[in-house]
């Protein structure tokens, strides 16, 4: 079949090779255009732009899909079908319409639960027990297309978004391959219309650690925010960044009181302790957190109950 494959996060690739393995015929791929990245500010390629120049396969990296320039070339190619994974934005119907088979969307939840932007980080936070993958039909209104089939994935309750997602794109690649290949022999169904929850874009001031909260609840934000943006506390004023915490089976600390041992750091809640695992102090790289409270040289150490600087 061909296709033109739509996507620009690394979470996309294990979907181009998956379809590409599959024998089909990737035409094109479309990605976010280049952006500044690093100090330099140097405009890159998305992760999805750098694998296709690798292969030689053209690259369309419309600022707007509804661009007519976009659309004159996407029609050209004329598609049979085109997936998509993580492609970053909404496609009108016009564009929707190309495609014989139209648009096939890898969305890592289980659709109607999680429709939006962080389906994984917002699995995490709210302690769901299982999620999983969905290809369904692209249509204009968010996540709502007809379903062609999902895979289911049980949560341990220990791992973190970054992780999650990364086993989701390569059980999610396998799903799309599938899909696309029995394209024009299915018919998807409809979504149930009851279980629909949004699952909008993390912000920075959200993820901000509330130390009156349980240690558990405080536990799923850091791991749904890991490694992005990622959970955040203030000591003085300055933002230390939590990457890694788990409960600890103490409960004699204060709320956002911080007790540094040899080998660990702990920090009083709303309901038991928590054990700071890796941190990222601000101006500083990411580091072990018994590092860091080695260098904290005082007892009574309290995390800000304020807001402090970002």
């Amino acid at each position: 079949m061909r296709l033109v494959v739509a996507g620009t996060p690394s979470v996309a690739i294990p979907s181009l090779e998956a379809l590409a393995a599959a024998g089909h015929e990737i035409a094109a791929v479309v990605t976010r255009p280049d952006a500044a990245r690093g100090r330099s500010k140097k405009l890159l390629p998305s992760e999805v732009g750098q694998w296709a120049s690798d292969k030689g396969i053209p690259t369309l990296k419309p600022q707007r899909p509804r661009d007519e320039d976009f659309i004159a070339e996407l029609t050209e190619i004329a598609p049979d079908a085109c997936p998509v994974i993580a492609y970053g934005a909404l496609l009108p119907q016009r564009v929707l319409d190309i495609p014989r088979f139209g648009w096939v969307n890898l969305h890592f939840s289980l659709l109607p639960r999680w429709r939006g932007a962080a389906p994984v980080q917002r699995a995490i936070m709210a302690g769901d027990e299982v999620t999983g993958a969905t290809v369904f039909e692209l249509v204009k209104e968010l996540d709502a297309g007809p379903l062609y089939g999902s895979v289911i994935q049980p949560l341990s309750g220990t791992e973190t978004a970054g992780e999650l997602l990364d086993l989701l794109a390569h059980e999610g690649a396998a799903l799309l391959a599938d899909v696309v290949g029995s394209l024009g022999s299915v018919t998807p169904l409809p979504q149930d219309a009851d279980g629909v929850t949004v699952a909008p874009k993390i912000e920075v001031d959200e993820v901000r650690l509330d130390w009156t909260r349980p240690a558990a609840e405080l536990d799923r934000l850091i791991r749904g925010a890991s490694p992005e943006p990622m959970a955040w506390t203030t000591l003085d004023g300055d933002r230390v960044k939590v990457a890694l915490a788990r409960p600890f089976d103490t409960t004699d600390l204060a709320p956002g009181q911080v007790r540094a041992e040899k080998r660990r750091v702990l920090v009083g809640t709303g309901a038991g302790d928590l054990e700071l695992v890796r941190v990222q102090p601000a101006g500083k790289k990411e580091m072990a957190a018994p590092d860091w409270g080695r260098g904290l040289h005082a007892d009574g150490v309290r995390f800000d109950a304020e807001p402090g600087g970002r």
